[in-house]
């Protein structure tokens, strides 16, 4: 099928970038006694790899698409959602499973030990099915495995630590499953160009090594995190592009870091606990097109130069305390941006707060290495911190 052949070719271009010497060896000809240990070393890893997914297909207990059906014999490079390619390392292997794309099949069953016999594999994606219980210790051995996505799913127990040993790994997908408890501060020390966690019950601080990581996407939302944004995120500079932690109970103030961030396109904050003063350091994210600031506690003045960014399309900061739109702030629309600010302190707008709501407010003031800022009484500060929700 003309699919079939398209992700053998992603799965061979893949593999390459894992090992290059295997562009110059994939055509060389060995003669009659390399041959023969060609024709045996893959003869291994297939058989390894048939055994791992007849022993996966008997704890597949539902396949309403019947995905599985032609799963049988010993040509597993045949199989629906089996791709083959040759070995990146070794040329003596000229066939292995290196990929598994199952999306959006509806599957329901578990992930068996067996899986790790498929060493060689690069790609498994397993988005959108039913699989349940908690990952195998053995996918430990998938050591040339480049992306893993199980979201949508059922898996459940602590935040899977197998996949902080998978070496090659650069894109990981856990969204919209039940993994539970803290997020290991490891996560973040991995080479991982993708990090997508949210929707799960996951708890614990946001580790302070947030910015060891070289992500260029990180999607914490809906978990239930708590305490600040560290300041250790400005060490992401060189690669983040898209950070979103919406509704992860995020409390305390933004960052001046934040700005420090000048690759960054999409920036969401959006439902938490974020208190003190939008910082001024955003208004030089110049990349910036999307920043959603709504449904917190941000008290102050929205700086115009945050408004005048130059690929902003769309800005949110409802449902705050803002009190105040420099400049052109007051007329985005007139820029082409799409915006909304209702329910804040601003005079003269409409679909705002009370007098009586924005009274009840204190300012605070976000103070260098505090988490939670000051508010501010009388000219005395006094802690701000929120209490655990």
């Amino acid at each position: 099928m003309p699919s079939n052949s398209l992700s053998h070719a992603t799965l061979f271009l893949l593999l390459l970038t894992l090992n290059p010497t295997l562009a110059k060896n994939h055509h060389h000809h060995s003669p009659a006694a390399g041959r023969h240990a060609q024709k045996n070393a893959t003869a291994i890893r297939l058989r390894q790899a048939y055994d791992a997914l007849q022993s996966w297909k008997r704890v597949i207990y539902s396949d309403p698409r019947q995905l599985t059906s032609n799963w049988r014999g010993p040509d597993v490079c045949a199989y629906t959602g089996v791709f083959c390619a040759p070995h990146p390392n070794d040329t003596s292997i000229t066939s292995t499973v290196a990929g598994i794309d199952l999306n959006h099949g509806d599957l329901a069953g578990f992930l068996p030990e067996s899986l790790g016999l498929l060493s060689d594999l690069a790609l498994l994606h397993l988005n959108s099915n039913r699989f349940c219980g908690v990952l195998p210790s053995s996918l430990a051995n998938l050591s040339l495995l480049f992306e893993l996505d199980l979201s949508n799913n059922r898996f459940v127990g602590p935040f899977p630590a197998v996949v902080l040993s998978l070496p090659s790994l650069h894109y990981l997908d856990l969204r919209f499953n039940e993994f539970e408890g803290p997020v290991p501060n490891q996560l973040f020390n991995n080479k991982l160009d993708a990090i997508f966690i949210n929707n799960n019950r996951l708890t614990s601080v946001i580790p302070a090594s947030l910015g060891s990581s070289s992500a260029s996407v990180v999607v914490f939302a809906n978990n239930r995190f708590s305490g600040c944004l560290p300041p250790s995120i400005a060490k992401f500079a060189d690669t983040l592009e898209e950070l979103l932690l919406i509704n992860s109970s995020i409390s305390g103030c933004l960052p001046v870091e934040l700005g420090f961030l000048y690759k960054l396109r999409v920036l969401d904050v959006s439902q938490n606990d974020i208190v003190g003063e939008i910082p001024y350091s955003l208004a030089g994210l110049a990349h910036l097109e999307q920043l959603n600031l709504g449904h917190n506690r941000l008290t102050g003045a929205v700086p115009e130069g945050i408004c005048a960014l130059p690929n902003l399309v769309n800005f949110t900061f409802s449902y705050n305390f803002l009190c105040e739109e420099e400049g052109i702030c007051g007329n985005l629309t007139a820029r082409g941006v799409a915006y909304d600010d209702r329910r804040n302190c601003l005079p003269e707008k409409p679909r705002q707060r009370s007098k009586k709501e924005c009274d009840a407010v204190k300012p605070v003031e976000c103070v260098e290495g505090e988490c939670g800022g000051r508010e501010r009484h009388d000219g005395v500060g006094v802690s701000a911190s929120s209490p655990p929700r």
